[in-house]
């Protein structure tokens, strides 16, 4: 259980109790010890309750300094001025009265916007100089009396100030992550969007077009193609159900695709005029399970690159050579369509397949090729897994 008490985070309740306590102990005690010490050479000797009372008026404020830090900066500074002009405190035991001082400036620095806590601290620091300076003579002299003012609050202050500036950074670096995971969130799921609706609306649009030419003609091959249709917009929803349901934690719809249903594209692009094989290898039989990410990817890539084809080279055949090899998978999808491609315009999907390599770490190439038809390769590397 201790531990767990160690590493819990403080509630406000607890912090104004351990200020409490530094009041009391670090603030109070000490000061009124140093105000009960005898001067050097014949100074003030004070009663005993005034002592004690003087430890608590300098001390006691350090345990609200949280909530009134600047109310509680410019009291003890005052209160201290005082003890040590009147002598109550004298110089020698001038270190007491700087843990309160310390503190005091510590959280002003930590709470207060830097601005007007440096101004606080500056106006005090000027009270505490002239009050030590007043009474210098016995110990030192009035420059090192500044001096000493000025270690009682400076090094507090900046203390306090590094810290707020330290977690402002912190807090700026934590928003900046979530807004950019939040982009990434964004990005992935109209990637994913973009893949499922380009494909199906693609074999959608053909069936359609083919039904509509053939209706009249042949209404059993225009039965053929709604029927098509109506599978092929069940799995869009299915595929768009899944997208979404995994914007919501815990919520998932179905597994992501992967390796395994690669098959499937090639009988979907076959409704849309286009012979697809597809071929999945494996260099080395024991190459272990690729990741679910890569998967996806290999996927998605091979899906857009078939759907191109039917999209811009229907009627054609299409080759799918998927390679999966320890620590990275090969795409390589070609076809022999003879339609003129436009090399100077990059739309979406090659745009979509070279940000889902680039998320791994690989390489992306894609363009006509030299005897005609269109090529995209593509390698995504993986870390095995032992």
């Amino acid at each position: 259980m201790g531990p767990h008490l160690l590493t819990r985070r403080l509630r406000p309740v607890d912090l104004y109790v351990v200020d409490g306590v530094l009041a009391l102990v670090l603030g109070a005690a000490l000061t009124a010890y140093a105000a009960l010490e005898s001067p050097l050479h014949g100074g003030v000797r004070e009663p005993v309750w005034l002592s004690v009372v003087t430890g608590l008026v300098i001390g006691m404020p350090v345990a609200a300094r949280r909530r009134w830090p600047v109310a509680v900066a410019v009291a003890v500074s005052v209160s201290a001025a005082v003890a040590l002009t009147t002598g109550v405190i004298p110089n020698f035991a001038a270190a007491a009265p700087a843990v309160a001082i310390g503190l005091a400036f510590y959280t002003l620095a930590l709470v207060t916007p830097a601005r007007w806590s440096l101004a606080c601290a500056a106006a005090c620091l000027v009270v505490v100089s002239v009050a030590l300076a007043s009474t210098a003579g016995d110990l030192w002299t009035r420059t090192g009396a500044v001096g000493y003012a000025a270690v009682m609050i400076t090094p507090a202050w900046l203390l306090g100030w590094s810290v707020r500036e330290r977690r402002a950074l912190a807090a700026r670096q934590s928003e900046h992550l979530v807004r950019q995971a939040a982009t990434e969130e964004r990005l992935r799921v109209a990637r994913e969007l973009h893949d499922v609706v380009a494909h199906t609306m693609s074999l959608i649009v053909v069936k359609a077009a083919v039904a509509n030419h053939v209706a009249e003609a042949d209404p059993g091959e225009a039965r053929d193609a709604l029927r098509v249709i109506e599978e092929t917009g069940r799995t869009a929803l299915t595929d768009i159900r899944r997208v979404l349901g995994a914007l919501r934690e815990g919520n998932p719809y179905a597994p992501a695709p992967g390796l395994t249903e690669l098959s499937g594209l090639a009988d979907r692009a076959a409704i849309g005029g286009v012979d697809v094989q597809v071929d999945v290898r494996r260099d080395v039989p024991d190459v272990g399970v690729v990741p679910e990410s890569v998967g996806l990817a290999v996927y998605r890539i091979v899906q857009e690159a078939v759907t191109n084809v039917v999209k811009h080279a229907a009627p054609a055949a299409c080759r799918a050579t998927v390679t999966v090899a320890a620590g990275e998978v090969r795409v390589e999808v070609t076809d022999d369509g003879r339609r003129p491609v436009r090399s100077d315009v990059e739309g979406h999907g090659l745009a979509g397949m070279r940000e889902r390599v680039a998320l791994h770490g690989g390489e992306f190439s894609a363009g006509p090729r030299a005897g005609g038809g269109f090529a995209v390769a593509a390698r995504l590397p993986y870390r095995v897994v032992a």
